[in-house]
């Protein structure tokens, strides 16, 4: 039997030119847009090599267990961060710290203080804020409404594991919201955005917003007219556009699921209802997922269910609500493709999307599936890559229904929630081959602002340089380095020169 801790594919036969991703110039204009995403596309192509699934770490209930929540997110000293909803100390869920070689580690277990005040159930994730700590939400706990569990709360905890509290949710007649099962996005002003599944003032659902310090207020409160056509139940993240303003998805059975804009001040526009005619719907219903904006300025999603297969679609969407759907999934049968994707697509430095089917494919276990990875180009072009399960006991995962994140070394990294050595989900990492990179946080800043470089192999590093302009720096550490935006700088790429070689950002800095 094959071991499938380590499961290698041919390479594809054409090669993927290498782009760079612009999500994040948000005063720039179109014209800087448009040239700044010619140069990228003009990078140099260079060949796929083999495609490689690994099996990193496995969970065992009391190091958690079902990390369905999003995606991972790498920290300043390279390694990988996240939550699971359950398992840990107290079986609430924990925040772990995983390596590129597949050491995990328990950093806390939630339901730690009496009466879980400090949370339980965190379903969003963490998201690395601009201070080097992680920042997330808990469905439940906190210290409102104890008799029912608590209404949630968002935390802040160190790469270390000191946990804080910024905010506990109160109850459902409170216009705060509850139940924030989304992640946070930190936003390009510093203030982190995010949704409840209910509360508010109608009790469907909020965006809110809160500082680093924890000053809190919502924003928006949603189905305020009568049938809820700016939709009900915002369950999935928001992720801010190049126009400054976010995007999100609402997601609730007995009302039309729609993708709306929302401003930093609570100004919400509707973009697109899915199925508003009821079946057939060819569009897809049920969002899954955080959207993510493509270099051409489009957002790309996955809805859960329907499309002309009746498996789920993936689609492409204008940011003044045209939608086209790129690929339906089966629905029926074994769907070897993959069915009923639960995470949303990450875009990779290769300029294409990568994503996850929590089911179908040819799985041991056969029907209905142990769920796939994919990538599909931004012109539509669906190729699978890897079926779950294809040897009993799934020790490679089984149901990956989160969202893949790119870390800086060119591989991709995601999580199974079920599976592994004792059933509990896995980590695992699928190279494609792709180059390392550089990420910036933040993106974005004025000459002298105090820039994080994360990055692979940066130890030795001898220049760095914003758009072509040396820069001021201090390597921290061989994932790390510390550096000023330089006088003159203006928006572009950020380049690391090391012994090793050129490394470049995945994103174009902006200079305001």
């Amino acid at each position: 039997m094959r071991d499938p801790k380590a499961f290698v594919f041919e390479p594809l036969t054409s090669a993927i030119a290498a782009a760079k991703i612009l999500n994040h110039a948000t005063k720039a204009s179109a014209a800087l847009r448009a040239l700044l995403i010619a140069v990228f596309l003009c990078a140099n192509a260079f060949p796929l090599h083999a495609q490689t699934y690994s099996t990193l770490a496995s969970f065992s209930g009391a190091n958690g267990a079902d990390p369905n929540s999003e995606a991972l997110v790498q920290g300043l000293d390279g390694n990988f961060y996240g939550t699971t909803e359950a398992g840990g100390a107290n079986q609430v869920g924990v925040v772990f710290r995983v390596t590129a070689q597949g050491a995990l580690t328990t950093l806390y277990s939630f339901c730690s203080l009496s009466n879980c005040t400090d949370g339980s159930g965190p379903r969003g994730g963490l998201v690395l804020g601009r201070d080097g700590n992680f920042y997330g939400t808990t469905v439940k706990g906190g210290t409102e409404n104890l008799s029912a569990g608590g209404n949630g709360t968002i935390f802040k905890i160190t790469p270390a594991g000191a946990l804080t509290v910024l905010h506990s949710f109160c109850g459902a007649a409170c216009s705060e919201g509850v139940s924030p099962y989304s992640r946070l996005v930190e936003s390009t002003g510093g203030t982190f955005f995010g949704t409840t599944l209910s509360g508010g003032v109608y009790d469907l659902g909020t965006v809110y917003k809160i500082s680093l310090q924890g000053v809190f207020s919502t924003i928006y409160s949603f189905c305020p007219v009568t049938g809820c056509p700016d939709g009900a139940s915002p369950i999935l993240g928001l992720v801010q556009g190049s126009d400054g303003k976010f995007y999100g998805l609402t997601f609730a059975e007995i009302y039309p699921s729609t993708l709306f804009s929302i401003t930093a001040n609570g100004k919400l526009t509707t973009l697109y209802t899915f199925c508003p005619s009821g079946a057939p719907c060819t569009d897809g219903t049920y969002p899954a997922g955080e959207l993510v904006q493509g270099v051409d300025g489009n957002f790309f999603g996955v809805n859960h269910s329907d499309g002309s297969g009746g498996g789920g679609t993936i689609y492409e969407i204008t940011p003044q609500g045209q939608l086209t759907v790129l690929y339906s999934f089966c629905g029926k049968g074994k769907c070897p493709d993959g069915n009923l994707p639960s995470g949303g697509l990450a875009l990779a430095t290769d300029g294409n999307f990568y994503g996850t089917a929590g089911l179908g494919g040819t799985c041991f276990t056969g029907s209905p599936g142990c769920g796939t990875l994919f990538q599909i180009t931004p012109n539509g072009v669906f190729t699978l890559l890897y079926t779950f399960c294809p040897a009993k006991k799934c020790l490679d995962g089984e149901e990956p229904d989160t969202t893949l994140v790119q870390g800086t070394d060119g591989a991709l990294y995601g999580l199974a929630t079920y599976g592994g050595t004792a059933g509990d989900g896995v980590v695992f990492k699928l190279d494609m081959g792709l180059e390392p990179f550089v990420r910036l946080l933040p993106p974005l800043g004025k000459p002298g602002a105090k820039i994080f470089i994360l990055g692979t192999n940066l130890a030795g590093a001898t220049r760095v340089s914003f758009n072509g302009t040396p820069a001021s720096f201090k390597v921290i550490s061989s994932s790390q380095i510390n550096a000023a935006v330089p006088a003159g700088a203006t928006s572009g790429v950020v380049t690391v020169t090391t012994p090793q070689g050129s490394f470049s950002s995945n994103v174009a800095f902006d200079v305001p």
